[in-house]
Parts: C-alpha cells; structure tokens; sequence
C-alpha cells in the first residue's frame, strides 16, 4: 500500500493491502471504537503497520473486512493454530491487547497470534500497567501527541491530524516489540512472555459468558445460596438481553437495582417497582420475567438476613500481609511490579485455604510455590 494513500476505504484497496499483510513477518495493529450505547463496541478505524509504513482502513466505508481474516485470524483454534506453528503466520503486535481483540472477534474472528508489548513490557520491569505512549517515550526516546485522546472517530470526514495521530498508534509497535525482546531475551524471560501471550489466544477472552456475568458485579459475594441462584440468573438474563438488542448492560437493568433485586427479594410488581433505580419500562415489560426468576431461585419468604460485614479475622489479615511481603521480595529481587507475580486475591485464595498449585501455574508457580507454601 502506497504510503501516499494512508487510508484504504475500497476493497480493491482492502485486498491489496491484505495481499501484503500475509507475507509480513509482523503487524503492528490497534483499534479506535466507540461503544457509549451499544453492548458490541462499533469498530470507527483499523491501523495497521505495512513494509511501506502504516494505514489505516476506514471500516465505515467498507462492506466488511473478510478480506483481511486471513492475515490476522486464525482460522482454527489456538491449541490447533500453536500445533500448527504460529510463526507460519504473522505476529500481531498490539499494546493492551484484549480489548482490542474483543473488539476485531465479531469482524475478522480470533485474532492470532498475538505480541502484546504491556504484557511483555511488565515482564521486563516496567509498571504492570505502561501506557503505550509512555513505553515509546521510554524505550525509544519519541514523545507521542496527545491532542485526539477524545476523538470521535465514527465521525467522517478524518482531519489530516486525526489520520497522523492514529498511524502513530501502530508506528512504533514493532520498535517496541524488538526492543522488549531483547530485553527478555537478555534476562531468560521469554518462556514466560510465550506462556502470558497463550493467554491471551484463549476465545473465553473475547467471546460473552451470560453464565459468568454476575461475576462483575461487586457485592455478590458470600450470599446465600438462593440468592447467589438469583444473581447469576438476572446478570444472564441481563447479559443476554443486552446481546441481542446490542445495547448496554446498564440500559436493560442498572447495576444498583440488580443488587438491590437479589438484596430484596421482591415477590410482587409494587416491591419490584419500589427498587432504587428500578425504571418503570422495566417492570412493565419485563416485571414477570424477573419475579419468575426470584421466585425460581427458591429463596425462602421471608429471605434470610444479608451477610452482615464483619471485620477481618486477625489471623487471615496477617496470612495475607506475610504472603505479600514473600511476593514483594521476589518482585523486588526481580526487578519488576509485584503486581505482574500475583493479585491481592490470589494471596486470599490462599489464606483461605486453597493449594498454591490451585493459584498459581507456570512460571509463577517455579518462582512462588514453595516460598509462599512456606509463609502459609
């Protein structure tokens, strides 16, 4: 693709481009979208790297982006596509990659193999969370503009700066790549790079799970068994809803009037409507549907008492606190954020009981198991 024509909005244009993209050895890739009402995120701008520099493919003007499934799906599943060699395809270099990927599965399927430069940028030292523009500033000493973090990119036409700012987001995607593999390389971190990047090939990542839904949701936790029945089943119902109207989660039922549902218990339309943030469409066209499923969770009339807060035990504060002071050790001795080794909930998940190989796989599990099995 020419570098004078760095937007491709034609499928002449479009196969072209993807033509090139098979023989690549990498691609850099990254999204702009917007999803403020709607459930799938509407994809506004591709950017791509080429041998000839970046473009971008306006997905506005294109019937659909087949042609591109090629160079950066699959096409099979990840445990075939590892068996069958990833390296037969291109890389696809991508920072902060999930979302992007969620965001491309409905247009171009499974995209892999993937080379996310935070991911890899964490393993070699940098806050587990580097943003893209600060990564580029740090490795390679370029500082990136910020005038377009807001843009409205489903707006057309493009300015010219519009266009520049969101080549650069790819520009610099495989300088990053090489520079972090060096850097991992140099350090013998590259097995665990490979192990966090099979992560990421993983459809449970991209594809929605009504059945896991209730999950998000904060205060769901440690209840009873009817309404625990209860959460999972208004989050699916929600999470389906929201699917196939293609609106968000909040506009089928807030999050606050979910919780206040299962908290209630409500067993008629007037308790139902009587829920804070309960809109009045919503028990109207759908009050029967939600009271048939209180009344399916089996929930006894009265409900049982909430779990009232109590204060952590003294004894499993401190279990935590003596795990965390094990992980900050190893992070420190690694140089990198203790973060990247494990998640506050994982020291939990152990304080409460659970085995380390329960927690903790892979890598991890070399470098923690048996400090953390000897502070338990």
């Amino acid at each position: 693709m020419p570098s004078s024509t760095p937007i491709v909005s034609t499928p002449d244009a479009l196969a072209e481009l993807a033509g090139q993209l098979r023989n690549d050895g990498a691609i850099g890739l990254d999204t702009e979208f917007m999803r403020e009402r709607t459930y799938r995120a509407e994809l506004c701008l591709l950017q791509l790297t080429t041998p000839d520099g970046p473009v971008c493919v306006d997905p506005l003007a294109l019937p659909d982006l087949g042609a591109l499934c090629d160079a950066l799906g699959s096409g099979m599943p990840p445990k075939a596509a590892e068996a069958a060699a990833a390296g037969a395809r291109p890389a696809k270099v991508l920072h902060a990659a999930r979302q992007d990927l969620e965001v491309l599965f409905p247009v171009v399927g499974l995209v892999w193999p993937v080379f996310d430069t935070q991911v890899a940028a964490a393993l070699a030292g940098h806050p587990a969370q580097v943003g893209y523009a600060e990564l580029v500033r740090r490795l390679l000493g370029h500082e990136l503009p910020k005038a377009h973090t807001r843009t409205d990119w489903s707006r057309r036409p493009l300015s010219p700066e519009q266009v520049e700012y969101a080549l650069d987001d790819v520009r610099f995607l495989l300088p990053l790549r090489d520079a972090l593999l060096e850097t991992l390389g140099r350090l013998g971190r590259t097995a665990w790079l490979d192990e966090e990047l099979r992560a990421l090939g993983e459809l449970a990542g991209v594809q929605p799970d009504p059945s896991r839904a209730w999950l998000r949701l904060k205060g769901l936790q440690d209840l009873d068994p009817g309404r625990t029945a209860l959460a999972q089943a208004l989050a699916a119902w929600r999470e389906r809803r929201a699917i196939a109207k293609n609106r968000p989660r909040g506009w089928i039922l807030d999050d606050t009037a979910l919780r206040e549902i299962v908290g209630r218990v409500p067993r008629s339309r007037e308790a139902l409507a009587a829920v804070p943030e309960m809109q009045d469409g919503i028990v109207r066209h759908s009050g029967d549907e939600i009271l048939a499923m209180v009344e399916a969770a089996g929930i006894p009339d009265p409900p049982p008492p909430l779990p009232r807060r109590e204060r952590p035990d003294p004894a499993f504060t401190a279990l935590v606190r003596r795990l965390a002071e094990v992980v900050q050790q190893v992070a420190g001795e690694l140089g990198v954020a203790a973060e990247v080794l494990a998640a506050r909930r994982d020291l939990e998940r152990l304080a409460r009981g659970e085995a380390v190989t329960a927690v903790f796989r892979g890598w991890r599990h070399e470098l923690l198991g048996e400090r953390l099995r000897a502070a338990t």
